[in-house]
């Protein structure tokens, strides 16, 4: 069997006990960012699965997006990546 060679770990432990994989990452050439796929990126940089650097070339994000989508997690949790919620975040 082989084994790509990549740098960092190939899983990483959640802080409930779950584990997330360089699979669960979305795909390089993702256009459609739900929630859902923000929060991954943000979870896998957090812990460790991939570096900043390396979440901002591949998803081609500027440094002030990614900062406001960890931003947004940290303050509402995922749902605050939402669309609608941006929105209604940025009225207050």
């Amino acid at each position: 069997m082989y084994l790509k060679k990549v740098d960092g770990p190939r899983a990483v432990t959640l802080t409930d006990g779950s584990k997330m994989t360089r699979a669960d990452l979305p795909s390089a050439n993702t256009r459609r960012w739900v929630a859902s796929r923000k929060a991954a990126v943000v979870r896998g940089v957090v812990y460790g699965l991939i570096s900043k650097d390396d979440a901002l070339s591949r998803y081609n994000l500027s440094d002030d997006e990614f900062i406001e989508w960890v931003r947004a997690v940290s303050t509402h949790g995922e749902v605050g990546l939402k669309a609608t919620m941006l929105q209604k975040y940025r009225q207050l």
